[in-house]
């Protein structure tokens, strides 16, 4: 089974896949090789990497709390941080991160659930992305339902010494990771990470751990790539990612997935 992160590993810097990427791609799926995609996105922003894979894989979305069905559109599993325990996390935040922003990405039966508000962030949150989601609510209706992760946002910080911050406070409550430097931080429930999250899968396909190849570049990646029987790490990672890494390829700028791919399938 082949596995890869989105963001900064399969597509380019313009969120593309590419033509090279795609082929490579296509070839081991044709040789039926299981391919999942394994990444912090939420299941309503796969459509555009199907789109560009011209396939509709399983996906391990929101950091490992949800399995979704591409080709059907249909949420297979969630785990969620509950509303008490949301609740104490804000006020933990907004303690530990002054000025911190809050949001709750949560999920519905399928990708595009209109009746689940799928993502609500407090005034104070300002986006880490382009072309976020604009939901700005009052600050207890974020916390109010469960959620996949909840997202916390300090501009200015660097991701890495947020953590470092909440963590000795967490207590285990939740588990904490990021996929950007840029002041953002992630919460799941305890033990959901992107490694929980493929093993639900290979479990599901009846593949051993040893028998998967892994792709990513940030933390929020880490327990994949060391999980798996071949972590790799795009040149461009974090270094927490390339140390965690049996190997490194390429940038994502460069197909450094397919560099890989193409050893096997081409």
């Amino acid at each position: 089974m082949v596995a890869t992160d989105v963001d900064g590993t399969l597509i380019d810097h313009d969120e593309r896949v590419t033509a090279r990427t795609k082929a490579a791609v296509t070839a081991l799926i044709s040789d039926g090789v299981p391919f999942v995609l394994a990444t912090g996105r939420p299941p309503r922003w796969i459509d555009p990497v199907v789109d560009g894979l011209g396939y509709a894989p399983l996906c391990v979305c929101g950091n490992g709390a949800v399995i979704y069905d591409s080709a059907t559109d249909k949420v297979l599993a969630s785990h969620t941080l509950d509303v008490s325990t949301l609740a104490w996390l804000a006020d933990l935040a907004e303690r530990v991160l002054p000025g911190c922003g809050l949001a709750a990405e949560r999920v519905g039966a399928t990708a595009h659930d209109a009746v689940t508000p799928q993502f609500v962030s407090s005034p104070e949150y300002e986006h880490a992305w382009l072309n976020p989601d604009d939901t700005a609510v009052a600050r207890h209706e974020v916390i109010d339902a469960p959620a996949i992760k909840m997202l916390i946002r300090l501009p200015g910080a660097n991701s890495g010494d947020m953590r470092a911050l909440l963590a000795p406070f967490v207590d285990g409550r939740a588990d904490i990771t990021y996929s950007t430097d840029h002041g953002l931080i992630e919460l799941s429930a305890p033990g959901v990470s992107k490694a929980s999250g493929l093993a639900a899968v290979a479990q599901r396909l009846g593949v051993e751990h040893s028998g998967v190849v892994a792709f990513g570049d940030m933390p929020n990646d880490v327990p994949m790539l060391t999980m798996v029987g071949h972590g790799v790490a795009m040149a461009n990672a974090h270094a927490e990612a390339l140390a965690a890494a049996d190997e490194i390829t390429g940038p994502n700028s460069d197909d450094g997935v397919a560099q890989i791919l193409e050893r096997w399938w081409s």
